[in-house]
């Protein structure tokens, strides 16, 4: 009895999740300043990250931003 109203709430909860509006999505230059802010604060902690593990992992956070950036000009 209990299984067949739960059923029902999971299908009443998809068909509202379904009908909710989409968000806009955020517009190129929101994007992309927001990745550029990001690149600088990486920048930052590289700059004065000391542990060679940690460099490496800033290091390619940079590159992945970097190659982020360029895919949006």
């Amino acid at each position: 009895m209990a299984r067949g109203f739960e059923s029902k709430s999971v299908a009443d909860q998809q068909e509202q999740a379904s009908a909710a509006p989409k968000a806009p999505r955020e517009p190129v230059e929101a994007h992309r300043r927001r990745l550029e802010l990001s690149r600088v604060d990486v920048q930052r902690r590289l700059d004065i990250a000391q542990a060679k593990a940690h460099r490496e992992i800033l290091q390619r956070a940079l590159s992945a931003l970097d190659k982020e950036i360029a895919s949006l000009s």
